[in-house]
């Protein structure tokens, strides 16, 4: 026979760790979308340095890096509700239920989209005259 669960301060540290490293994730999310959308400003300066025609257009990068933005922008929206839910369950002092992070789920399946999205255009883009060499 089992008794009540306690709570102590080790599971509300927890879930402060938790929501901190969701935060992280999401700030990470963020500047990585910052620098993916700035990349192709950096690749038109370039090659305006170069005195070349612009075969491409380096537009789509701005989309990418915004929707990375948007992205680390709903996970520190979420895990800031998640964490409250959880810790409104721990105050009520039942345990957590187990169940899937969903939030985690979500954004790994939006992050290996993205990316297989992001490899295609790269794909797409590449020079034609570096292809073949």
């Amino acid at each position: 026979m089992t008794g009540p669960a306690t709570i102590g301060a080790s599971d509300y540290l927890a879930a402060e760790r938790t929501f901190l490293a969701w935060i992280r994730t999401g700030l990470a999310l963020m500047g990585f979308g910052f620098v993916v959308a700035r990349f192709g400003l950096f690749l038109e300066v370039l090659q305006a340095e170069q005195h070349t025609r612009q075969a491409h257009s380096y537009g789509l990068s701005f989309w990418f890096g915004t929707g990375l933005i948007v992205l680390g922008v709903l996970v520190n929206i979420l895990s800031a509700f998640s964490h409250i839910r959880l810790v409104h369950q721990l105050e009520r002092g039942g345990p957590p239920a187990h169940r899937l992070s969903t939030l985690a789920v979500a954004v790994s399946i939006i992050l290996a989209v993205l990316g297989m999205v992001m490899a295609a255009y790269l794909i797409w883009v590449r020079d034609p005259a570096t292809a073949h060499a």
